[in-house]
């Protein structure tokens, strides 16, 4: 393996920065290749005509200079001169096109730079919460009503810290680990009784379908996919009003729809809503004061694209909104074929 190639494997983002350079260069290569083609082509349409035997013939002044070219030399040296000028347009684009992108390289460096060392950072505090957690639930009687929110408060800790794990993982190395499939079931049911109690506070009731469905995302990423899709229609839902998820599974893919029964999409394109801080309407109701950021949105669509889905909005109106994410699905073969 040469330098440049085991230089791209470690920094993912090099690679990336070479390939957007490398075809900039070729697309304004192809771009100059067809003009000079083109301006030969005049030329030579040119020196054909003036060619002619009518314009051969043609009278001219006594005085006038006259000058012969031999149509195939002609023609063997513009080949050459075009060819050269094509080739050099190619490498200075490219050379040109790699300066240009260094600084996009730089800015994509340091943020997964800064990711990795923020995800690095927290492991250490989420471990000692983790540990104390444990030994909070070691301590308790098992007659303890607090048993219970202690085990559901490690359970959050744990899955806390598997998605610091994910975010670090996504920020050394673009490879997708093959997990085998994820059960889209177990993923919803903890969304949703994680949110429960954000759901109790509007007075919203979040109401899961069963399904057997298998994806190929990891078990963490789907279920950050899922949270940010049920958290953002919880905090859409007027009181007294339920948040739908059902799943649909078709020939390669599993749509898993998130609908709530709000006032739908205000103040903002649809199709904007997975921007990165992009901000609609704000919610009404009990969650009317709450700091939105605009980027739980466009992390799920992120991770979707990462792991070969997509997410997107179904509807939107005043009966409500409902988002799509399709993922592709794990196809179990029948025994016996």
């Amino acid at each position: 393996m040469n330098t440049a190639a085991r230089d791209d494997r470690l920094d993912p983002d090099r690679a990336a920065v070479r390939r957007s350079a490398l075809r900039i260069g070729w697309q304004v290569a192809a771009v100059s290749a067809g003009l000079v083609v083109l301006i030969i082509g005049l030329v030579l349409v040119y020196v054909l005509w003036q060619s002619s035997p009518r314009e051969e013939l043609e009278q001219h002044a006594s005085d006038a200079t006259r000058i012969f070219v031999d149509s195939d030399e002609l023609i063997g040296v513009l080949t050459v001169i075009g060819g050269g000028a094509v080739v050099l347009a190619g490498v200075a684009t490219w050379m040109i096109a790699r300066r240009a992108v260094v600084p996009l390289g730089e800015a994509l460096r340091l943020q997964r730079t800064f990711v990795a060392d923020a995800s690095h950072e927290l492991r250490t505090p989420l471990t000692v919460m983790s540990t104390r957690v444990q030994q909070l639930q070691r301590r308790l009687d098992p007659e303890d009503p607090n048993r219970a929110v202690v085990a559901e408060l490690r359970e959050d800790t744990r899955a806390l810290a598997e998605i610091v794990d994910d975010l670090l993982q996504a920020a050394t190395t673009q490879d997708v680990s093959d997990t085998g499939g994820t059960p889209v079931d177990a993923e919803l049911e903890r969304a949703a009784n994680d949110l429960q109690v954000l759901a109790i506070g509007r007075d919203v009731r979040v109401v899961v379908e069963r399904t057997d469905a298998v994806v190929t995302m990891p078990a963490t990423p789907l279920r950050r996919c899922v949270v940010a899709l049920i958290d953002n229609a919880v905090g859409h839902a007027p009181a007294g009003t339920t948040v739908d998820v059902t799943v649909t599974s078709r020939a390669h893919v599993v749509d898993v729809r998130v609908r709530d029964h709000g006032r739908g999409i205000t103040g903002i394109d649809p199709a904007r809503v997975f921007d990165r801080f992009a901000h609609g309407s704000p919610a009404a109701g009990p969650d009317e004061g709450r700091t939105s950021y605009g980027i739980g949105l466009s992390l799920v669509r992120d991770l979707a694209l990462r792991h070969g889905g997509s997410v997107r909005v179904d509807a939107t109106g005043a009966d409500g909104t409902t988002f799509v994410l399709t993922l592709p699905r794990v196809v179990t073969r029948r025994a016996g074929r």
